[in-house]
């Protein structure tokens, strides 16, 4: 039976035994005590309609916590209808995922006109045989 590793904990960097946590005890002590701000702060009828923001500014929970509090599952937004979280590329509020909407279609189109791009230079240097390289070598034996 394994008693755990030494590790560096990834909010204060403090060593420590890891088991199944990534933080040390302190801080998950920390963390456990933001978590509990935040949930007594969104329990109360008045401050649903709050962003996360507003809930960081009242608590003093960074958005990064309250941003992984939601992703967890600790704090829905079922409940809270405006608490969103920053997507990670343009910082508008979503609710799932990483990226809001209007970035994943960005990102899609700059993908397709890359693979389009890189299309299109395997045609020079192959002129003739670069559509195989994208379409997958058919089988002829059968």
């Amino acid at each position: 039976m394994s008693l755990g590793k030494l590790a560096n904990c990834s909010r204060c960097d403090a060593l420590f035994v890891q088991a199944v946590r990534d933080i040390c005890p302190k801080c998950y002590q920390q963390v456990e005590q933001e978590y509990e701000l935040c949930a007594r702060f969104l329990r109360k009828r008045e401050n649903r309609g709050s962003n996360i923001y507003q809930v960081s500014e009242v608590t003093g929970v960074s958005v990064k916590q309250i941003t992984k509090f939601i992703k967890e599952g600790r704090i829905s937004i079922a409940g809270n209808p405006h608490l969103g979280y920053p997507c990670e590329r343009c910082d508008s509020l979503i609710h799932t995922g990483n990226l809001c909407d209007s970035c994943i279609d960005s990102l899609k189109h700059d993908i397709t006109q890359d693979l389009e791009v890189m299309r299109r230079l395997d045609e020079e240097k192959n002129p003739g045989n670069s559509t195989a390289a994208y379409r997958g070598k058919r089988n002829t034996d059968e």
